[in-house]
């Protein structure tokens, strides 16, 4: 049988994050070492208890720590996604006083301490911005080599959802992304091409209810905010579920499509600031931009070659499938 994969869970929840909580919790292709929690779709203190709400609800064991980390951006002002998951960060739902405390340590050195005591085998799975993964390489750059790689929801090759260029991830803090995508290590970027194709639409939303436990009710109740904002917005007929594409291809990596791209980051433009430049035909490499005037000392770090494997397409009942599987875990 295949080991399961080591994964520190860094996440901003988020109606999406919350449901890739619920499914690495339980199923056994993933062993979660850690829930790391950042700022990013509602400020640190809410981002932070509605982990604590979500890994209690999924039945969580107090040996997987739930670390609080870095409250705003490293550079950028913050930007919130209150009008996507409401004033809590995760409206819909009601918990119960979480089971589960928040650790003592902050998540940038949770995650190093992790990191460092490993044998090189911890993926991480960011859904959030990336600024605890960023902080974490600059406050000690060795736990990069201790990186199997890195599986994270952000960006887009195509079109953004905060700006017309931007995902909202990556435009939360682009110059985290900046050092995440130019860190050396294996990168799987889940972006927004293919995670609109995966969306919870009411048939899905009542397959996964009729299971019939308690993590399936939260799932429906969930999704069912998610999705009328989702459609007051968009006009969608069911909201995207980002974030878990992530947890689904580490289960089943055969229900996504990757491709070899070169991924940058711009930090400085106007119009494009926090776009994920995704080299989708290999133009630079076919005798492009890659000069060494180019590269001169002191300019931003740029890879010179593909740093990412890009998510392109993905199985979307497949996808469903995964879902409604992991959820079947929990039982009755």
């Amino acid at each position: 049988m295949t080991r399961p994969v080591k994964i520190i869970l860094d996440c901003d929840p988020g109606h999406d994050d919350a449901v890739a909580i619920l499914m690495a919790a339980v199923h056994p292709a993933i062993e979660l070492k850690a829930i790391t929690v950042v700022a990013g779709n509602q400020t640190i203190e809410k981002t932070t208890r509605n982990a604590l709400n979500v890994a209690s609800a999924s039945g969580l064991c107090a040996n997987v720590p739930v670390a609080s980390g870095m409250t705003r951006p490293i550079v950028r002002e913050q930007v919130t996604a209150g009008d996507i998951h409401g004033a809590s960060g995760l409206d819909g739902p009601t918990f119960a006083p979480p089971s589960i405390s928040l650790d003592p340590r902050h998540a940038v050195d949770l995650m190093i301490e992790i990191l460092t005591a490993s044998d090189g085998d911890i993926t991480l799975v960011p859904t959030g911005p990336l600024s605890n993964v960023a902080m974490a390489l600059r406050r000690e750059p060795r736990i990069a080599e201790k990186i199997e790689k890195i599986v994270l929801m952000g960006g887009a090759y195509q079109l953004g959802n905060v700006t017309p260029s931007a995902e909202f991830n990556i435009y939360a803090d682009p110059e985290a992304a900046h050092v995440v995508f130019t860190c050396g290590r294996p990168i799987v970027m889940m972006g927004l091409d293919i995670t609109r194709k995966v969306r919870a639409t009411p048939d899905v939303i009542a397959r996964v209810r009729s299971l019939g436990n308690p993590q399936a009710a939260l799932f429906s109740e969930m999704m069912e905010f998610f999705a009328r904002v989702q459609r007051e917005i968009y006009g969608w007929d069911g909201p995207p579920l980002h974030d878990p594409t992530t947890i689904a291809w580490l289960i089943d990596p055969g229900c996504v499509e990757l491709r070899r791209m070169k991924v940058e980051v711009e930090l400085r433009g106007d119009l494009c600031y926090g776009r994920t430049s995704c080299d989708f035909f290999g133009l630079e490499d076919a005798g492009g931009n890659q000069s060494a005037e180019f590269l001169t000392k002191g300019a931003l770090a740029r890879p010179a070659s593909p740093n990412a494997q890009v998510a392109v397409d993905v199985d979307a009942a497949r996808f469903w499938d995964i879902v409604y599987e992991t959820f079947s875990l929990y039982g009755k």
